[in-house]
């Protein structure tokens, strides 16, 4: 009987300090994690709204599913809209300029998991396919065709960038 319960009792007390190293180094590091996450959705607004010098985060009551977070671009130069669609590999996060007139400005795709060569055709940075639908309002979306061989994940960009035009209405709505 002892020889079955030693081996688990230490292999039980590495489980227990290897956890509680974790978790220490994971308090470390946190406050870290949070500031370059910050910094890099601050960039990503920039280069969608290039006008805008500073955001102030809109205080809707209720958004939509998708739509994450509006940022309201200084001296009426626009919206940043964080929004969230499920691509073929889960969900594709992007950040979406929208002109005070409603058109788009720029899409920079912030995160993925899309398949490696296939998916990433549509929801990648390096991809052309987001940057097709600049200059294109809630009107003319459809224009851009999706992606062959990649047909979910650009319907879930396109789809992305329809919830950011739809957050701009409400924006707008609440602006007025």
């Amino acid at each position: 009987m002892k020889d079955i319960l030693k081996p688990i009792l230490v292999l039980g007390c590495i489980c227990l300090v290897v956890s509680g190293m974790l978790a220490f180094v994971n308090e470390l590091t946190q406050p870290v994690i949070i500031k370059a996450e910050e910094e890099a959705a601050a960039a990503a607004r920039n280069e969608v709204l290039k006008e805008a010098k500073t955001f102030e985060k809109a205080e809707l009551v209720e958004l939509p599913q998708g739509i994450l977070d509006i940022y309201i671009g200084d001296h009426h130069s626009g919206y940043a809209i964080l929004t969230s669609a499920k691509g073929y590999g889960g969900e594709i996060r992007m950040i979406c300029g929208i002109s005070p007139d409603g058109t788009v400005e720029g899409v920079k795709i912030l995160s993925h998991s899309e398949t490696s060569g296939v998916g990433t055709k549509a929801a990648d940075n390096n991809s052309p396919y987001p940057g097709q639908f600049v200059g294109k309002d809630k009107n003319n979306l459809e224009q851009v065709d999706t992606v062959t061989g990649a047909t979910i994940s650009s319907k879930a960009v396109k789809a992305g960038i329809a919830l950011a035009l739809q957050g701009y209405e409400l924006a707008k709505e609440a602006q007025a």
